[in-house]
């Protein structure tokens, strides 16, 4: 099976957690870029790639790349591209782009050369066109163009593989599935101890962990990838990746609960929609007066970043957050990710780790706590001697 070259995207801050798991994976040459990471693969690889990897949004397979110096040239180069290998005529397209150049100021200018050389293409040879969809196309092909570089790619993953396909409601500010794995990925809990998420929302933390702790591939629940209306597409082969057997016994407590009745109600429905009801745990309750379920573990959370709060309301729930982590939940290891700044440091603790990331477009700090009784100095010595 030959090898080519492949793109996973992802978002910033998880570079180095795709990388790791595309080089599990069997990933060669993986090289971290910036939102991306690049790596060496056949069919199978990418077709895994798609299943498997968590922190991944998109799966590109690049099929030419030049340079560019007018608008003309990107029409011209795009014509050349023997499209008949990768679309049939049958099938709807569309295009997807990312544009930093001056020659295209209007990204959708760059999308429409992109899709009148292959629409031309096709009427040159056959006499017929493919037809465009720009909401539910059966072939998705991505324009990258920076300066005047430019690749042309195959979207494999069709919709984005953050849409993992269990969701089945989200309350007010649900966190997107590939950076709730990451979070958790970044924190190296593989299952080994209890999990507690106690700002839940609709339960997205607690699925993704339970998808790990039990080694349920993320792809497990998706209906449709966009490879599949690829002309080459071997169902054998994907049958037989689909059809392997992942899970395993979860031997930790995976919980949750949340001061919202309505988002427990959510976070249920979307953990019976992921068959994860045996695994995880989920009530209505007000973090400030939760107690631990086990003599420790680790918390990870997304409180309220304070959108919608006065300052001084998140300068207090962050305040109370901290009291309670240090006064309940000694023995434990807590994450928690905000964009509020002023609340981090309400917290009252010390930061392990700081870690950037963004929440959709904010910004956020990514803090881990250690949870000990005595001052920070004496809990490094009893590290040490340990």
């Amino acid at each position: 099976m030959s090898k080519f070259k492949i793109v996973a995207k992802t978002f910033a801050g998880l570079e180095n957690v795709l990388a790791e798991e595309i080089r599990t994976l069997g990933g060669e040459s993986v090289t971290v870029e910036r939102r991306a990471v690049s790596f060496i693969g056949d069919q199978s690889l990418m077709y895994k790639a798609n299943f498997h990897l968590r922190t991944a949004l998109k799966i590109l397979k690049p099929i030419a790349e030049f340079e560019v110096t007018n608008r003309d040239e990107l029409y011209d180069h795009a014509k050349k591209i023997p499209w008949e290998n990768y679309l049939a005529l049958g099938k709807s397209f569309a295009i997807d782009s990312t544009i930093q150049s001056e020659m295209f100021v209007n990204t959708m200018y760059a999308s429409l050369k992109v899709k009148d050389a292959i629409v031309d293409k096709f009427r040159e040879n056959t006499g017929k066109r493919p037809s465009v969809n720009a909401e539910n196309p059966d072939v998705r092909i991505n324009v990258y163009l920076m300066g005047n570089h430019c690749i042309l790619s195959l979207d494999s993953s069709g919709e984005s593989l953050h849409k993992r396909g269990y969701r089945q409601g989200q309350g007010d500010a649900p966190i997107n599935e590939v950076l709730a794995a990451g979070m958790i990925m970044l924190t190296g809990w593989k299952g080994e101890k209890d999990f507690l998420d106690p700002m839940c929302g609709s339960g997205t933390l607690l699925i993704e962990a339970a998808l790990i702790a039990k080694g349920i591939p993320p792809g497990m629940y998706r209906k449709a990838f966009g490879f599949e209306n690829w002309p080459d597409f071997d169902e054998p082969l994907f049958s037989e990746i689909c059809n392997g057997d992942y899970e395993k016994e979860a031997t930790c407590v995976i919980s949750g609960s949340d001061i919202s009745i309505q988002d427990i109600a959510i976070a249920k429905a979307n953990i019976k929609s992921a068959s994860l009801s045996k695994v995880i745990s989920v009530e209505v309750g007000d973090f400030l007066n939760l107690k631990p379920l086990s003599p420790n573990g680790i918390i990870v959370t997304n409180p309220p970043y304070g959108e919608r709060m006065k300052p001084q309301s998140i300068v207090e729930l962050y305040s109370a957050i901290g009291n309670t982590l240090k006064n309940r939940f000694t023995g434990f290891e807590a994450w928690i990710i905000s964009s509020s700044m002023d609340g981090l440091k309400s917290v009252g603790l010390k930061p392990a780790k700081k870690i950037d990331l963004f929440n959709g477009a904010l910004a956020c700090s990514y803090r881990c706590y250690e949870l000990f009784q005595g001052t920070h100095k004496q809990a490094v010595i009893i590290k040490k001697k340990l």
